[in-house]
């Protein structure tokens, strides 16, 4: 039997990053184990959409050791991050860096998406197919 309790009730609390984990493998066998090319798309952007989740997940404080709700770091005059802390003047904010560079993954995860899918198109033109094992052997049948 687990004890779901175990370390302060870290599988219930943490919840989400389990959530990602368990998304990062179904992306990752998708990637492996599928042969049809769309559906190797297809988990690749399960796999970014965990990563994604995860790193959002990791930069919301109220998960973290805080134990209480966070404030936007959205301050007139002051840097709340300055000194090297996410605290200042006994307010505890959010680190807006994971969030940020999420966005950036955003992009490139759409980015390369769109790339994938236009090579898909491209290769059912050539071959008349998106599976993989039919596209090696049409590649050995001319020799390629």
């Amino acid at each position: 039997m687990i004890d779901w309790s175990f370390g302060g009730g870290i599988f219930i609390a943490k919840y989400n990053y389990w959530i990602s984990i368990l998304l990062m493998l179904i992306g990752f066998y998708a990637m492996i184990a599928k042969g049809n090319l769309l559906k190797k798309v297809i988990g690749l952007n399960i796999f970014q959409t965990a990563i994604i989740l995860f790193f959002v997940s990791l930069g919301d404080a109220t998960l973290g050791s805080w134990g209480k709700g966070v404030t936007e770091p959205i301050v007139k005059g002051t840097l709340p991050w300055a000194a090297g802390g996410i605290v200042e003047h006994g307010v505890v904010y959010a680190n807006p860096l994971p969030h940020v560079l999420m966005l950036t993954a955003i992009v490139v995860g759409a980015a390369t998406t769109a790339v994938a899918l236009a090579l898909i198109i491209r290769m059912y033109e050539e071959y008349g197919t998106i599976e993989e094992e039919e596209i090696i052997e049409k590649e050995r049948e001319l020799g390629v």
